[in-house]
């Protein structure tokens, strides 16, 4: 059943008392945000129309903040639905094979010149989606990478990247492409001819048929960069007339209608539209959704499609059962299941006063109260209140069991840890491998939390460790005094290394 709260006008569904939101109940699709600087502060954004076609096809976007040290909290965004990833600065070359030998000083400087805001590598955000990328690989979470987010997506699964199309490719082989127009952004269109059998061609099957070539479409293009070796797992769907791949697919990984859906684009469809005389501030959301105002009508049935992918997967995850629903129960429910077992309580109190107390003030209370339990009601009415209680209290029972578990294992392994710090610190206690414990000694050790054999394998350990002392000690006395300080200098020296090499691979590792 649905129902609408009347307090806050939220759409609700459920049965009976049971209660579900529905923001609970619609699945969720994680969006990476981008970070710029705005008033002499940075502000993260995600482009309004990747949300407003998300929400308008029933999935729920949840915006992941670009923040240092997200990557490793991405747990805590689970349960994922679906990813989400668009636009944002170049990938970190680092994290691909990419070659730059074959541009010159100066091509390099001129690239970085004319894609400056682009060309900031912004280590943060490639972490977090090259993490968030890989989970939907491995797990088949339903994927869209739209530009930046098709390059993410050939990168986690070993593709690689052009650090520059149009040097290394478009004037390469003759075929002069502008894949970025800075003077005309929004309206800039170029060709690409999409083949036939994939699922781009299915979306646009209407519109392509219209085409003079019945494969082409002009799609618009905001990036300098793209794919160079497409992730063998893909095969593409589209390309520029200079050859490069505009859109590709994971063909083992493509039935929305099973929540399988993996998929990159190098154009934003989202953005191919018409509108642009109208002032942005004077669209309303049902405006930008209507298909007239998009280059294409099928422009928003990738969206469409992915979501509803998301919503599949979503439903195959609480069908098998490793997903459930945050289920959330009206005030006026609580309360009156609160007061049922309270009256449950003080029926149970009653019957025992009378059983048990005899006396004869319980007695007369006991009989009113049972004759008002029982006024105008069926007979096991009383029964099934103290069925109630019983369920509550046995509910509860189980939940102290529980808690009383985990501080009885806490206790014990707190003693433990005390018991191997005491070892470690009292060199007094010296017992030999093989040598069999005293009465004493095995009462200790269980004592401080640890096991015969654990002991015999610290002390065996130990015992190591000290040979190595004496044998090094006796190496040492035989050296002059200069050979001894040059000994010193020489693993001081290793040690520096090491430490800068070790605080190098920590800070390589937290980046990655």
């Amino acid at each position: 059943m649905t129902r609408t709260n009347g307090t806050n006008g939220n759409v609700e569904f459920g049965s009976g008392d049971e209660v579900l939101p529905l923001a609970s109940v619609l699945p969720r699709v994680l969006v990476v945000s981008r970070r710029t600087v705005r008033k002499n502060k940075f502000v993260d954004f995600v482009g309004e129309y990747h949300l407003d076609l998300v929400v308008s096809y029933g999935a729920v976007p949840v915006i992941v903040p670009r923040v240092s040290g997200l990557h490793s909290l991405l747990d805590s965004f689970e349960p994922i639905h679906g990813v989400l990833l668009c636009e944002g600065e170049d990938i970190d070359p680092s994290l691909y094979e990419s070659d730059l030998s074959h541009l010159s000083p100066e091509e390099i400087a001129k690239i970085k010149k004319a894609h400056s805001s682009d060309t900031q590598i912004d280590k943060d955000k490639d972490s977090i989606e090259l993490q968030l990328a890989r989970r939907c690989l491995e797990r088949n979470i339903p994927y869209l990478g739209i530009c930046r987010g098709s390059q993410v997506l050939n990168v986690a699964c070993g593709g690689s990247l052009y650090q520059d199309v149009e040097t290394e490719l478009s004037s390469k082989n003759g075929v002069e492409v502008h894949h970025i127009n800075y003077d005309n952004y929004d309206g800039h269109r170029h060709p690409v001819n999409v083949i036939e059998g994939t699922p781009l061609h299915e979306w646009f099957a209407e519109s392509l048929k219209k085409s003079s070539t019945g494969s082409e479409l002009f799609v618009n293009s905001y990036h300098h960069q793209g794919v160079k070796r497409l992730a063998t797992r893909f095969q593409p769907m589209a390309h520029a007339p200079d050859g490069l791949i505009e859109a590709f697919y994971d063909p083992a990984v493509c039935d929305p209608e099973e929540g399988k859906f993996i998929v990159g684009l190098q154009f934003h469809p989202e953005r191919m539209r018409h509108e642009h005389d109208i002032p942005i501030e004077s669209q309303t959301s049902e405006e930008l959704m209507q298909e007239s105002i998009f280059d294409y009508p099928e422009c928003p049935r990738i969206y469409q499609e992915f979501v509803k992918a998301v919503v599949a997967y979503q439903k195959k995850l609480l069908s098998t059962g490793k997903e459930k629903i945050n289920r959330k129960f009206d005030a006026a429910v609580m309360e009156r299941q609160r007061m049922q077992i309270v009256r449950s309580f003080s029926l149970a109190k009653i019957i025992y006063e009378e059983e048990h107390l005899r006396s004869p003030h319980s007695v007369h209370g006991g009989q009113h109260a049972l004759a008002a339990l029982r006024h105008g009601a069926v007979p096991n009415q009383s029964e099934q209140e103290l069925e109630l209680g019983a369920r509550f209290l046995q509910a509860l029972s189980c939940a102290l069991a529980m808690c009383l578990e985990v501080i009885r294992l806490s206790i014990l392994a707190s003693i433990w840890l005390m018991g191997y710090m005491l070892l470690k610190k009292l060199p007094c206690i010296r017992l030999q491998s093989n040598t069999a414990l005293n009465s004493k000694q095995v009462k200790f050790l269980h004592e401080m939390g640890a096991t015969v054999r654990n002991s015999s394998l610290f002390l065996e350990k130990m015992q190591l460790n000290e040979r190595k002392e004496a044998e090094a000690r006796k190496m040492m006395e035989g050296m002059q005094e200069q050979e001894l300080q040059e000994f010193i200098d020489f693993y001081k020296m290793m040690v520096d290394a090491a430490s800068t090499v070790l605080q190098q691979k920590r800070s390589f590792k937290r980046n990655f």
